[in-house]
């Protein structure tokens, strides 16, 4: 289990904060991070917790805290704004510099993940930066005010209910969300980016993952939070976000133990492997996928698995189904074609070979995948079957059926070992 130490520090504006640092057990930390948490919540929502111990399990200590005027820190909320937020955010990375270690990590949600984009360059130590249904814009929490808006304007302050609590809302909160430059932020982050977020956000919408994800250089990473809330009150969707997070965040901290020229080599040598399965350690089966910059969770469903994510046939349908489409789309594009959209549905089984009429086999079982085509738009007869056989032109498909290789080895460390004994 990890440590908890409950800690404060002297936040952006002499106010005393009230924090929880996170601490792998029984370990030295590999790295530190920072958790800044949604717009009225706290140190202790959901997500913050959870991901923060689930984070510890990787070696990294979490310090996560409560803004000025939140929870159990000091302050008047209503004295507050987005750019005290920051500076709370810079005062906790000066608290780790100085009593641990800064913070090589930086993860917020929520106006938290707009936060942590705007403090990173006043933490020079950070090499990423995580993002959870985060805006793109600080501005976009105005919306939130609904009609008090007009009396803040008008009065200069007002009182808001938010998740079930009274807050005072002044007047310079407005113009202070208005005036940042996040989009020149995002864009000169110089550090990885990982935007979590997702499709059904009700609170901040999903296309706001999109604009943050479109601005930031690479390299950056996007993962969506399918089925989940925006504050990731599902179990399940808060461990899934913190077991991603973690895999990805360790792609940029420093390893235990190793020299910045071991590590660099390590760097090097995954941007050569296309893709990477490493088991994660939450559950009896979960894998987390690694290709170039992209990541992914494969399991099994109950009871063999957790069923965290797709089985590994349904990463294969998928990946056949992504490449039919791509074919399609990118021959309809060369030969100006009316093709609006393209929806493939698959579905694999094992049948007998003798209930398969376009088989060679005639015996034992054999793998059947059927593909379902959907073709959108005003194409003719002959369009349609002509692009019916570009799908089996797919450079997957023709992997599928044609004699395959797959050569298997030992990593060279396990190599070693094994000449060793």
């Amino acid at each position: 289990m990890p440590t908890s130490l409950k800690v404060t520090f002297t936040g952006g504006g002499d106010t005393a904060l009230a924090a929880c640092l996170e601490l792998p057990d029984g370990a030295e930390p590999r790295a530190y991070a920072i958790f800044a948490h949604c717009f009225t919540c706290g140190k202790d929502a959901v997500a913050a917790s959870r991901i923060a111990r689930a984070l510890t399990d990787h070696g990294i200590a979490v310090l996560r805290f409560d803004f000025t005027g939140l929870g159990q820190s000091g302050g008047d909320f209503g004295n507050t704004g987005f750019s005290s937020n920051v500076h709370d955010l810079v005062a906790a990375a000066d608290y780790l510099r100085a009593e641990h270690a800064a913070p090589s990590l930086l993860i917020g949600h929520s106006l938290g993940g707009a936060a942590v984009l705007a403090a990173r360059h006043l933490v020079p130590e950070v090499r990423a930066v995580a993002t959870i249904g985060a805006p793109a814009d600080p501005s976009h929490v105005a919306h939130l005010l609904r009609d008090a808006r007009d009396t803040i304007e008008r009065e200069g302050e007002a009182t808001v209910s938010l998740g079930g609590r009274d807050f005072c809302v002044r007047r310079s909160f407005l113009a202070d969300i208005a005036d940042q430059p996040q989009a020149e932020r995002i864009r000169e982050l110089k550090a990885a980016l990982l935007v979590m977020h997702s499709p059904q956000d009700e609170v901040v919408g999903v296309d706001n993952a999109r604009r943050i994800f479109d601005t930031a250089r690479h390299p950056k990473s996007f993962v969506s939070l399918d089925g989940a809330d925006h504050l990731l009150t599902r179990r399940p969707d808060a461990e899934y976000a913190a077991v991603v997070l973690a895999a990805w965040a360790s792609r940029y901290l420093p390893e235990p133990d190793a020299s910045a020229e071991a590590q660099q080599a390590v760097f090097e040598a995954q941007q050569d492997t296309a893709v990477i399965v490493a088991e994660t350690g939450t559950g009896p089966l979960q894998q987390l996928i690694t290709a170039g910059r992209h990541h992914l969770v494969a399991d099994e469903p109950v009871p063999v698995g957790g069923d965290t994510g797709p089985n590994p046939y349904d990463l294969l349908l998928a990946a056949l189904g992504a490449c039919t489409s791509m074919t399609l789309r990118m021959y309809a594009d060369r030969k100006s074609l009316p093709l609006e959209k393209v929806t493939v549905s698959l579905r694999h089984d094992r049948i007998h070979a003798k209930d398969c009429e376009d088989c060679e086999s005639t015996a034992g079982f054999i793998d059947r995948i059927d593909r379902v085509i959907r073709l959108e738009g005003p194409l003719t007869q002959e369009q349609r079957a002509r692009l019916l056989e570009i799908a089996d032109k797919c450079p997957v498909h023709r992997t599928l059926t044609s004699e395959t290789v797959i050569h298997t080895s030992l990593h060279s460390d396990d190599q070693a070992l094994t000449g060793a004994q």
